[in-house]
């Protein structure tokens, strides 16, 4: 079974990240290795009375979820940025909301104004990013 970023691309974020959490709260964390538990319940309720860990499907939908959330956040950054900067926010304000300094917010700015727009967009988002914030 191969389970991709690509496979679960068509969630919507809520769901991606509600499946991530739930998969995540799941797993007990132990390194030990998985061992088959000889359980007559057949029900959520059996879950309760022993510690869980994901099989290897459910490890990798972690993984491939964990994927996908991130880059459905990432690319929502180009819209959040070009909208604080619309509403009049600076890039020193834009840089502590993504925790890193103007500079790196201005150069990531750019990079995805590069990769995700079209010429006329990019020329626009370019315009209203303004110069590059000294240091």
């Amino acid at each position: 079974m191969s389970i991709t970023p690509e496979d679960l691309a068509a969630e919507s974020l809520t769901t991606a990240a509600t499946r991530l959490d739930f998969l995540s709260r799941r797993d007990n964390g132990s390194t030990a290795l998985n061992t088959v538990r000889d359980d007559d319940e057949d029900d959520w309720s059996s879950l309760k009375a022993h510690d869980t860990s994901l099989d290897t499907a459910e490890a990798l939908e972690l993984l491939a979820l964990g994927e996908v959330v991130s880059r459905k956040a990432h690319d929502s950054q180009l819209i959040g940025i070009r909208a604080a900067l619309r509403g009049g926010a600076g890039w020193e304000q834009i840089a502590r909301a993504l925790g890193v300094t103007p500079q790196q917010a201005w150069d990531t700015f750019l990079a995805s104004v590069e990769q995700s727009l079209d010429d006329d967009a990019a020329a626009s988002a370019r315009e209203l990013a303004g110069s590059r914030p000294a240091r």
